[in-house]
């Protein structure tokens, strides 16, 4: 995603915002606690989305950087037929990797990063997930897959992988809670 920065140039010393925009576990902004609901801001904020050499998030506003606290990971990713798409509207491309965190969420490594599927989507994921016999997983399964005491669960012929929810942002080189 290309972030236009020319606002910069022309005005180097507007101070950066920090607390006022969240991306919640959905994919949805939220400003000051409240969700965005206008169409024409949302697709504002989507365009301007970027990440600095830090791994801190952003929306950029002309000169202004408003920083973007993430409710877990930088992209929520949501299934459109047989793809996903980020909850910026932008294709996520074929999972690299699948994990199932300690929590019980499921995440996707792309091409454009680390992305939560959006929960909305969950119930028919796990119904496409197999076991070792390649039946379909079952709960116990996925618990013991949490737990780390099995890894024999695909989707698609993509092993699932358990992860310990606090290792994602490491991991993936972000930071979740931008601060001055």
């Amino acid at each position: 995603m290309t972030v236009d920065l020319s606002a910069i140039a022309k005005w180097p010393n507007v101070p950066a915002c920090y607390d006022w925009l969240l991306l919640d576990r959905r994919g949805d902004w939220r400003l000051q606690g409240e969700r965005v609901t206008h169409s024409g801001l949302i697709a504002f904020i989507n365009r301007q989305y970027g990440c600095d050499e830090s791994g801190c998030w952003f929306l950029q506003n002309g000169p202004q950087r408003v920083f973007v606290s993430l409710a877990y990971t930088p992209w929520v990713f949501r299934r459109d037929g047989e793809q996903f798409v980020s909850h910026t509207g932008q294709p996520a491309g074929q999972p690299q990797a699948i994990f199932l965190d300690d929590e019980g969420s499921i995440l996707l490594e792309t091409g454009l990063g680390i992305g939560l599927l959006d929960d909305r989507d969950l119930p028919a994921f796990l119904g496409e997930c197999l076991d070792a016999r390649h039946l379909p997983a079952d709960e116990q399964a996925l618990l013991d897959l949490m737990h780390g005491t099995t890894s024999a669960i695909t989707w698609h012929g993509i092993p699932l992988q358990p992860m310990a929810a606090a290792d994602v942002a490491r991991r993936y080189r972000f930071n979740p809670q931008p601060k001055p």
